[in-house]
């Protein structure tokens, strides 16, 4: 038991303090649904501070401005010294889950009224889906959809020139029903957007307050659904997200002057304050984008490029596949039941977290735990800030897993498990078990749940994971990371120093990003590599425009690029990196085989048909920020000085006699016997009986079965 102990408050990971007498500092930042992180880096010496505080969800700002007071406080500066601020946000995304976006005006070409209601004829949940499935109402409602009369030729001619005057009292009419955001998607408009302009001058004259957006700015690519509801799915979260951002930049600029926001896209890159603002909807996968580039930042350090990311927090948990140092991306990006055509990386995410959960429904007397969530308020119930209902938390409280007591989640939330005895003891009458096994069995199904997106994003994809190693973060993936370990036999499991807070290492290490893209639909044997060369270089140039503005070097510039391919008459697209100087080199060939080779990896074969260009991408990427992870003094194998007190923990089924130990107080070489329990200000680290944990030289512990 760990009554009566207290934790030193371990803000600080740094070891010695730089002392120059100029110091500029970046600070990263990520609001989650329970806890917004902050990780301060002072750029002269890398030095590293961080804070974790409540998330404020009626307005994420002012969680924000909190940690960042606490966190100064913690680094010993003044909010001035900050000159950059890099925020991964879940806004654009809780916009869309609640429903509370804008009221949404769509312009369409004339015949292409109900784009948006004919959609795709997808019904998911598998051969019985649709007997139950509802289809949800689309976010730009028939009533608030009008036509305009014109009409773009495949190649780009005027085939029918845009009429203005009828145009102009159908906006009219748009208006007079209170729309707060307009989007114009006009057939063929990525072949020619001439149109689509037209269309949002005569809308500035008529409501010049409302924000329009286009979609050949949005996503120029082919497919009138994809590129609609990806316009639309921007005007509905603009407002939401444009007022956040607006008010959070001039709270930052009122304690920091000079001061530059950038805002995590869903691709893991970052975007100036202004292209967040105009084009949201590359921010609906912010939040967990974070967490892959700090895990992927942690772990190559440490020598792993082959990862299984697992961040789990107070709400949900995201996980994501890493091959070779880099994220697996796709081209879609889904939020609940709405999916756009925004690149992100490939993150799956389950209605898992601290937070969730369990309850035994009357009809099935069987138990269920998520999604729905305690959230930051009330909270699970060990929390002590109201909340009644049992959770993931405070089954692992019961079960002796997260310490009671004095010892303080984020540095001032006490534990107390009288409260998570009592909420739990609901589940265990109602299962006729006893408490201990209902909240072992409250574990167990949550981690099945996690299981499952693992697998997603690996064994579903072609990929063994006993190949990769398994890296967890967030407030609670350490608490059941041996223990998703185990199933998915992907070792060693990581836990980085500072897990709670990995998300905000991302959102300091990235990079300002941004991508060009247009249609060119040609087969093979219709066009050269050097003309295909030709329209990457203008790409390329596009993308590099957008960080000339926020002052990146085009010397500190690199840019990659994509395309979408299929073999001709097939509809599925798969989507190819490649090296510019390889095309010019080796002819289309070079795309080719890469194309070939992902086919038959993804569906066992690849066919001998020609092959079809369809979206040309380029990327372009700054430098990202630097700094050495912390190094740790070697220690021994002997793990005692770090040892706070004996404690019983409730694993495989019976009482098991475990040590709690300080993680600050560890040192490279330590080896820790399960079953153990590791403290740390952001996160607990359990280790299982029968496995071992490793502390290397930057801190991470290695966990391992112990034989």
């Amino acid at each position: 038991m760990a009554a009566g102990l207290k934790l030193p408050q371990l803000d600080c990971l740094t070891i010695d303090k730089y002392q120059g007498d100029s110091m500029s500092y970046r600070l990263g930042v990520d609001v989650g649904g329970t806890f917004t992180d902050l990780l301060l880096v002072n750029e002269q010496s890398g030095d590293i501070f961080t804070a974790k505080v409540p998330s404020t969800p009626q307005d994420s700002s002012i969680g924000v401005l909190n940690g960042i007071e606490r966190v100064c406080g913690s680094a010993g500066i003044d909010a001035e010294e900050i000159t950059h601020v890099m925020h991964g946000t879940t806004v654009a995304t809780n916009t869309i889950l609640t429903g509370t976006g804008a009221r949404v005006g769509l312009v369409t070409t004339k015949g292409y009224r109900q784009v948006l209601q004919i959609a795709r004829s997808f019904v998911p949940g598998g051969l019985g889906g649709w007997v139950i499935y509802n289809k949800s109402l689309p976010i730009a409602p028939l009533a608030l959809t009008v036509e305009a009369d014109e009409r773009i030729g495949a190649k780009g001619d005027v085939v029918t020139k845009l009429k203005t005057a009828k145009l102009k009292k159908e906006l009219r009419s748009l208006k007079k029903k209170g729309i707060e955001a307009l989007t114009v998607s006009l057939i063929k408009s990525f072949a020619n957007s001439e149109h689509e302009k037209g269309v949002a001058s005569v809308a500035k004259e008529v409501m010049p307050d409302i924000p329009i957006s286009l979609s050949s700015d949005v996503v120029p690519e082919m497919q009138e659904y994809e590129r609609t509801i990806t316009t639309v799915a921007n005007s509905y979260v603009r407002p939401t997200v444009s007022t956040y951002i607006e008010n959070l930049n001039d709270e930052l600029k009122k304690k920091m002057d000079d001061v530059q926001l950038h805002v995590l896209r869903s691709d893991g890159g970052l975007s100036s304050a202004k292209g967040a603002k105009d084009y949201p909807v590359n921010l609906l996968m912010s939040g967990p984008a974070g967490g892959v580039s700090g895990a992927i930042w942690i772990a190559t350090q440490a020598g792993f490029k082959d990862l299984l990311t697992f961040d789990m927090g107070g709400t949900s948990t995201d996980v994501a596949l890493v091959q070779n140092g880099k994220a697996q991306l796709r081209r879609e990006t889904t939020v609940g039941d709405v999916t756009v055509r925004a690149s992100s990386v490939d993150v799956r995410t389950v209605g898992a977290g601290g937070g969730s959960i369990a309850h035994v429904p009357e009809l099935t007397g069987a138990l269920r735990v998520g999604p729905e969530s305690a959230g930051a308020e009330p909270g699970p119930a060990a929390y002590d800030m109201g909340g009644v209902l049992p959770t993931v938390t405070d089954a692992n409280v019961v079960l002796g897993f997260l310490p009671s007591g004095e010892v303080r989640l984020g540095g001032d939330m006490v534990i107390r498990r009288e409260n998570a005895e009592q909420a739990v003891q609901s589940i265990a009458d109602a299962l006729d078990l006893p408490l201990k096994q209902a909240a072992a069995g409250i574990i167990d199904i949550v981690n099945e749940n996690m299981y499952g997106a693992l697998r997603l994003v690996s064994v579903e994809k072609g990929y063994d994971s006993r190949d990769f190693a398994l890296i967890a973060f967030g407030g609670a993936g350490p608490l059941h990371a041996n223990a998703l370990g185990k199933l998915m036999s992907s070792w060693p499991v990581i836990i980085p120093p500072g897990p709670g807070v990995l998300c905000a290492y991302g959102d300091a290490t990235t990079k300002v990003r941004d991508e060009a893209s247009r249609t060119h639909i040609r087969r093979f044997g219709e066009t050269t590599a050097k003309d295909v060369a030709g329209i990457f270089k203008k790409l390329a140039n596009q993308a590099a425009k957008t960080l000339d503005a926020e002052g990146v070097p085009r010397e500190e510039q690199t840019t990659t690029f994509q395309v979408d391919i299929r073999y001709h008459g097939q509809g599925l697209l798969l989507t190819v990196d490649f090296e510019l100087d390889d095309l010019e080199t080796n002819g289309l060939d070079a795309i080719g085989s890469k194309f070939d080779a992902m086919h038959e990896h993804l569906f066992t074969f690849a066919l001998p048909e020609d092959k079809e260009l369809v979206n040309l991408r380029a990327v372009a990427e700054g430098k990202a920020t630097h700094f050495e992870a912390l190094s740790l003094p070697p220690g021994g194998e002997d793990p005692s000085k770090a040892e706070i007190i004996r404690h019983t923990m409730f694993v495989d089924g019976k009482d098991q006699q475990g040590i709690l130990y300080d993680r600050a107080k560890l040192r490279a070489g330590n080896i820790i016997k399960g079953p153990a329990v590791v403290l740390e200000m952001d996160s607990t680290t359990v280790i299982l009986p029968g496995h071992v944990g490793k502390v290397d030289g930057l801190g991470n512990i290695l966990i391992t079965p112990d034989d």
